[in-house]
């Protein structure tokens, strides 16, 4: 079923839902406006870019999703394969793969591939979900501890011995700064959980480095003044010769869009206990890239720490969700000079806590004591992630995983012997 969920849940709306819906969306804004902002500086884009994603990306992913309480936007995962990309092709060849990659989502929706997920396996998904993880947080090294560096190398091989040779450069300031922010989001995340703390965390590490005139980079100092008003849509360059060249890149795209945002959906199901449609968030990812695409925005996702903040902050429907992209709207309209003061010490803790939320360290002993070949596929992928690259690891990790599955169950089938009769 692709109907979107807002046609059936508006049926019973009332007043008392749209205030709950209000005030959750007000709420989820208030964690993704930082988040956006750190995700896509790390990404290798501007910072506005990240702004745009979660109005255009989340606006759309919200009014035609399968999920009741599905925020959308641009998220950790996609950070090693934008980085890449923009790295390899230039910001314009990014936005024609996430263009590519809306058209194989839509395409995938209309053939009910949403029924698919339950075959990609799990030892696959947190394998690479811990990677990216780590490379996350080994990108933000530079800016938490405050190191000169001229060209920090992509790899992760050739990027530590960088930041090592950097540490002399290492800046007290700036490690305070971020020391001071991540302490904050770890306290106001255990004592209020509904509290939008990453956004007062993050303000009150830029407002000491402002207050206290430190030598601390700022959003501002390094990409200046954000723009406060929405670019106007344009088409990418649909040249076949370019389109053809980045192929590989939208399917990645596409892959982790649907993973993730069908991921998010059935840990938002748990919370509720409702039922999403697969196929309808399928053909909601890629309306939302297409319009991130259009608008030059990253691509976009659902976001599970931004679905399980809304549900926590009381959304019930996915109104929760159009509130949240129109807060963001009306921030960076009216507020756009106020986040060149945002330090980047504060915003590399940010995403620091969110890397290590993203590897859930608490399932660790669960993953360990699972069979041994699941073990080992979590590995290959984690470390395949980390040293190669995300589609080599993605790859690999489906087909062995896949070939591991069918020869269980023709093992079973062998093992059964027919009866004497």
């Amino acid at each position: 079923m692709r109907q979107p969920k807002i046609l059936t849940t508006l049926h019973t709306y009332s007043w008392q839902l749209f205030v709950s819906d209000l005030l959750a969306g007000a709420t989820v804004a208030m964690v993704a406006l930082p988040l956006s902002l750190a995700i896509a500086i790390a990404s290798g884009a501007d910072p506005d870019k990240g702004i745009v994603t979660a109005i255009i990306g989340g606006f759309l992913i919200s009014l035609f999703g399968g999920s009741r309480v599905q925020i959308g936007g641009p998220t950790g995962a996609f950070i090693v394969v934008v980085f890449s990309v923009i790295a390899q092709y230039g910001y314009d060849g990014l936005v024609l793969a996430t263009f590519i990659a809306g058209i194989i989502l839509l395409v995938g929706g209309y053939f009910r591939a949403g029924n698919l997920i339950a075959f990609v396996p799990e030892a696959v998904v947190n394998g690479f979900t811990i990677g990216i993880g780590i490379i996350i947080a080994t990108s933000q090294l530079k800016d938490f501890l405050g190191l000169a560096v001229d060209k920090e190398p992509a790899d992760f091989l050739e990027k530590i011995p960088v930041l090592w040779e950097s540490l002399d450069t290492f800046s007290l300031a700036t490690f305070s700064i971020a020391v001071v922010t991540l302490i904050l989001i770890v306290f106001l995340r255990r004592v209020a959980p509904r509290f939008p703390g990453l956004i007062v965390a993050v303000g009150v590490g830029s407002a000491l480095v402002a207050l206290m005139s430190l030598p601390v980079d700022t959003l501002g100092s390094r990409f200046g003044e954000l723009p406060s008003q929405m670019p106007w849509p344009q088409l990418p360059d649909l040249s076949p010769s370019r389109m053809i060249e980045l192929l590989p890149s939208a399917f990645i795209i596409a892959f982790l869009a649907g993973v993730e945002s069908l991921l998010s959906a059935m840990v938002a199901d748990k919370m509720i206990e409702g039922q999403h449609r697969p196929n309808a968030e399928l053909t909601a990812q890629g309306i939302a890239n297409i319009g991130s695409a259009l608008f030059t925005g990253l691509p976009a996702t659902g976001a599970i720490a931004r679905t399980a903040t809304n549900i926590k902050a009381g959304g019930k429907t996915p109104v929760a969700g159009l509130v949240h992209a129109a807060v963001i709207l009306l921030v960076m309209i009216f507020a756009a000079p106020l986040a060149s003061y945002l330090a980047m010490p504060a915003l590399a803790a940010l995403l620091i806590v969110t890397a290590w939320n993203m590897t859930e360290p608490h399932k660790w002993r669960e993953y360990a004591r699972g069979r041994k070949s699941d073990v080992m596929l979590l590995l290959l992928t984690l470390v395949l992630t980390v040293l190669v690259d995300l589609t080599v690891a993605i790859g690999a990790g489906v087909s062995i995983g896949l070939a591991l599955r069918l020869s269980r169950r023709k093992a079973v089938e062998t093992d059964w012997t027919p009866p004497d009769r």
